[in-house]
């Protein structure tokens, strides 16, 4: 079952934005910074995945560059990590989208 969910990290003002599988790996995920909800990761799974198996290193570092670099490890645990929430799908496809928009036209 997919959930999705954020949690909040005071000391870096970063609200984390997850998409994750029914095993607890992070599908899709979203970083907004600051007072100004400033996005800095919208990275996929799905995306990763296919440029490690078809493209290079300079592809892989383009893209970290412009979308930030994806979870890694099982988010197994969230429930405790600070300020954790669910959201709902259309909550995280709109924040999704705006953070997608946003690192696109700022690279």
């Amino acid at each position: 079952m997919t959930t999705w969910f954020r949690t909040y990290f005071e000391d870096e003002d970063l609200w984390q934005y997850f998409e994750a599988d029914d095993e607890g790996w992070a599908v899709r995920h979203v970083d907004v910074q600051g007072s100004t909800s400033r996005p800095v990761t919208a990275a996929s799974l799905e995306e990763v995945l296919h440029l490690r198996d078809h493209a290079d290193l300079a592809a892989m570092g383009r893209y970290e560059r412009q979308y930030g670099v994806l979870a890694e490890g099982t988010l197994d645990g969230w429930q405790e990590a600070p300020h954790a929430s669910e959201i709902s799908a259309e909550e995280f496809e709109r924040l999704w989208a705006e953070a997608r928009r946003t690192l696109e036209s700022s690279r």
